[in-house]
């Protein structure tokens, strides 16, 4: 393992290649490097919509807290604004990977340090993971390469902090790897090296270190791999033992998270039979007596009874939190209680007696509508591993969710603490030119959003009749852009129409069987007539497409579209759909609304399956192919010849919006590569030239999936993310 240091503001995409492709003309005109332009960036709000995995309040400092999320990054509470500030919007294309947090930690001697742990899978393919350092609560970064990898989204992640400044030294941090071991630094994160002592052996298939906490002096480690002791400890950092006398049995087979009560010196553990989120249908809690090392079953409700509906009632344990002004007072949660709804237990005896939180809560969810789910009240939550407690206001409790962070300060009223934290994986973005909203928006987990304005949840929530967990799908009719289809993952259908640009939704009389397994993209040709439906299964599967003439009330198989291919529908003539198979490099059109296609252009690049066709505004055929690394291709007449764009060396998606005054074509957006960097950039002379409107503070980790102008507000982009929403600039 080796020390590197990086600044916030470092440059740290790379360069990506460039493939020549034979027999492809380039555009006259000379490549011109891309200068820069400024912009303003903010998030399109929505509020959460991603599980929040940890939440930390600094032992010392009233009103300092941090949040850390599976694929979104780290905030900071700022108590003053109240609303987070994300910490790590200045990772770059190439470090992706470390967007998503395993795990954080403060030093309680020095308020100002903060510390990371950084790497969102530990995957063969995932890059190795990274500590980041920072003296200025985030404001800046400096970074430590290791040579393990982290797993801020697998199994597991809701788990303790795997992240600790040892009580007896603050240059000394230890981290908890999930296949690597115990961690140890001596020099305030800046070098690790394997911690000698720690007994526990780790599997490629376990969890590792489930967390990390000190009690005192004494610093604890979770161990999630089984095959005996699952709780160890050291007094010294040397040596370690598994804790004596400690739990066993189905119901504590992995620890989950820990809290340390200093008034009563007890430590206060969670179990479940799997790690989570998921998985897990049993679980205790349990105390420790650290002075003399007794242990006590302090579980509130026990898993496997039945709910009044007669469903079995099965979770485990997860969130854990003591009160520092109030001795005896613990919160717990339950997690992965699906039947009976999890909920918070809170106990003012040690755990003798336990109250639900639930039982009396009032849930507000106003400024974030979309957590009704489409259906008469939200729910208290599901996915409850992150629980803190202000250590300066015993009613101040905060809770995360799959979707969101909820907060009290009266322990019975609750509502969304989730101002300025945007974690969506956003698949689709329209821009209607006309009507009440500016974007409509399709992403996992919480389908599609009608944004009427960009600066407060949308009012309606999710789009609903039917409601879909993802959305795969998203196209408005573009002369007739009242007319707006969805398909995406539902319980009760998979694709639905709107007559109203969006705002509301009624679902298609009838679906291909298909449908129901593997939606995909869809299309809806310039008049609104046609749809053409693909099909693609999750695990990369591809179907035939399907076509329907009567708004869905009938649908047939459209064998000549190549399988699994996104249909792009042409903006002016509605009797003309396009394909692009990426398996052979070809360009097929369709000049009889999609009821059969027929090759055009040929010798494409292939083989990639994230290229993306676009079709410019308003002009019949002319076409725009993005290849990342083999770089940008046009075409002015209906794909029958392609030209590659010399300006651009990696086109990863692209849009368009409002021209330029003067401009006689639209304002093209891209993320790509004109020269050696990975960024956002803007052309209003149909890609001769580029002007970059991100900057190195704003990159957002992998932003490939999809981008568009406004069609009414020059300048005005919107950018997909994974993991940290909707971004959307405008020129300052």
């Amino acid at each position: 393992m080796f020390a590197s240091s990086l600044s916030r503001r470092a440059v740290l995409a790379g360069a990506a290649a460039v493939a020549a492709v034979a027999g492809v003309p380039v555009l006259a005109g000379q490549a011109s490097a891309a200068g820069s332009s400024a912009y303003r960036w903010r998030n399109v709000v929505i509020g959460g919509t991603g599980f929040i995995t940890g939440v930390l309040f600094h032992p010392r400092v009233r009103g300092l807290a941090y949040a850390r999320t599976d694929i979104g990054g780290a905030y900071r509470w700022d108590d003053r604004r109240d609303r987070w500030v994300p910490l790590l919007d200045h990772i770059g294309w190439d470090d992706w990977n470390l967007l998503g947090v395993e795990a954080m930690a403060v030093d309680p001697a020095h308020p100002d340090r903060l510390y990371l742990a950084c790497g969102t899978y530990a995957q063969s393919w995932g890059s190795n993971g990274a500590v980041l350092r920072s003296d200025d609560r985030g404001a800046t970064w400096r970074r430590t390469d290791l040579t393990v990898k982290l797993g801020a989204n697998e199994d597991g992640r809701g788990a303790g902090e795997r992240l600790l400044v040892d009580p007896r030294d603050s240059d000394t941090l230890w981290l908890g790897t999930r296949h690597d071991g115990l961690l140890r630094s001596t020099d305030r994160g800046a070098t690790w090296a394997p911690a000698t002592g720690f007994p526990a052996t780790p599997s490629a298939t376990g969890q590792g270190v489930t967390f990390l906490v000190a009690a005192g002096r004494t610093v604890y480690a979770g161990w999630g791999d089984g095959g005996g002791a699952n709780l160890f400890r050291t007094a010294g950092g040397t040596t370690w033992e598994a804790v004596p006398g400690q739990p066993s049995g189905t119901a504590a087979r992995v620890p989950i998270r820990a809290a340390y009560d200093r008034h009563t010196r007890e430590l206060y553990v969670t179990y479940a039979d799997a790690p989570g989120p998921n998985g897990q249908s049993d679980g205790s809690v349990h105390k420790l007596r650290t002075a003399g090392g007794g242990w006590t079953e302090v579980t509130p409700v026990k898993p496997g009874g039945t709910t009044e509906e007669g469903s079995a009632d099965t979770f485990g344990y997860g969130g854990v939190a003591v009160d520092a002004r109030r001795p005896g007072t613990v919160v717990v949660s339950t997690n992965n209680r699906w039947a009976a709804v999890d909920t918070l237990y809170r106990s003012t005896d040690g755990g003798r007696s336990w109250r639900s939180l639930k039982d009396t809560a009032v849930l507000d969810v106003s400024e974030t509508p979309y957590l009704e789910w489409g259906e008469d009240k939200p729910k208290f939550g599901w996915w409850i591993q992150a629980l803190a407690l202000d250590p300066y206001d015993s009613e101040h409790l905060v809770y995360g969710t799959g979707a969101t962070l909820y907060g009290t300060r009266d322990l019975r009223h609750w509502a969304p603490r989730i101002r300025g934290l945007e974690e969506a994986s956003v698949t689709q973005l329209v821009s209607p030119p006309a009507g009440r909203a500016h974007l409509i928006s399709g992403s996992r987990d919480i389908g599609v959003m009608y944004h009427e304005r960009l600066t407060s949840s949308p009012a309606h929530g999710m789009a609903t009749n039917p409601v879909f967990g993802s959305a795969t799908g998203l196209a408005q009719a573009a002369r007739r852009p009242a007319y707006v289809v969805r398909a995406g993952w539902g319980e009760n259908g998979n694709g639905a129409y709107s007559h109203d640009g969006g705002r509301t939704w009624a679902p298609f009389a009838a679906q291909p069987s298909l449908a129901e397994d593997a939606p995909g993209p869809i299309a809806a040709n310039a008049d609104g007539s046609v749809l053409l439906w693909s099909f693609v299964h999750w695990d990369g599967t591809k179907y035939p497409a399907h076509r329907s003439a009567d708004n869905g009330a009938t649908w047939s198989e459209i064998p000549t579209f190549p399988k699994g291919a996104t249909p792009v529908a042409d903006p002016a003539d509605p009797a003309l759909f396009y394909a692009y198979d990426t398996d052979t490099g070809t360009l097929l059109a369709s000049t009889d609304k999609g009821r059969s296609f027929t090759a055009r252009a040929t010798g494409l690049p292939s083989g990639d399956s994230q290229f993306k066709l676009a079709a410019a505004p308003g002009r019949s055929g002319d076409l725009w192919l993005s290849t990342k690394g083999n770089g940008l291709y046009r075409s002015t007449d209906g794909g029958g010849s392609f030209a590659k764009v010399e300006s651009c060396r990696a086109s990863h998606t692209l849009g368009f919006g409002k021209a330029a005054a003067g401009a006689g074509y639209p304002a093209v957006y891209l993320v790509g590569s004109t020269e050696a960097i990975t960024a956002v950039y803007r052309s209003d002379d149909e890609a001769r030239t580029w002007v970059r409107i991100n900057d190195d503070d704003h990159q957002w980790g992998w932003t490939g999936e999809t981008i568009t102008g406004d069609p009414r507000v020059y300048g005005r982009v919107y950018l997909a993310t994974n993991g940290r929403g909707i971004q959307y600039g405008e020129p300052v």
